[in-house]
């Protein structure tokens, strides 16, 4: 008869001690619930932010202004002195080597969704510090990224020779629609002024 007590009490202790562990192990888990991060919907951090995204690039070595302009259908112009419209927005207004402390001469205009019509690009040769002035050449990017698939697809890429300060030219006029798509004949670079003031 002992024994079996001894038994029986060794067991109930021996249950006792799991029980009361696997009720801290669980007060541990509810405690630590708000401080545990749900799984969130992979993201792709290679989707650019916009839709139409125009890039302009000059040579790093140089310490020379060039603004970028653009304007969407049914929109003003946005550049250095007016970074956002309804449709565009600067994200990135590169002075040259002035208060810059990456090595990269670049900018870039995103638009928030495609407006359906004709946008137009421009450059502006704004300042350059080195006397006599060297042309410089311009490179300008244009892609639009599919509402869709969010797949970047560049439609369109030209370089110019910048050859006066303070001159505005415009590198392209072209069409979309409203899925993106580019209406090849519609490509052209006959001069919009974009930048108020101009009158170069």
């Amino acid at each position: 008869m002992n024994e079996n007590f001894e038994y029986n009490e060794s067991n109930i202790v021996f249950r006792d001690l799991i029980l009361l562990t696997l009720t801290g192990f669980i007060s541990m888990v509810i405690l630590l619930m708000p401080f545990i991060n749900p799984p969130t919907e992979k993201e792709d951090s290679t989707v650019p932010p916009g839709n139409v995204i125009v890039e302009l690039f000059w040579d790093n070595d140089r310490d020379v202004d060039i603004d970028l302009w653009v304007q969407a259908p049914e929109d003003i112009p946005v550049g250095y002195s007016n970074q956002g419209g309804l449709f565009f927005n600067l994200l990135r207004d590169d002075l040259g080597k002035y208060k810059d402390s990456t090595p990269v001469n670049y900018e870039v205009s995103y638009s928030r969704g495609i407006n359906e019509g004709v946008y137009v690009a421009n450059l502006h040769l704004y300042r350059e510090d080195q006397s006599p002035f060297i042309p410089i050449n311009a490179k300008l990017v244009v892609s639009v990224v599919d509402p869709n698939t969010k797949e970047r697809k560049q439609i369109l890429k030209s370089q110019k020779i910048l050859k006066k300060v303070g001159e505005e030219i415009t590198i392209f006029q072209f069409k979309l629609d409203k899925k993106g798509n580019l209406d090849k004949n519609s490509i052209n670079n006959n001069f919009v002024r974009l930048r108020s003031g101009n009158k170069g």
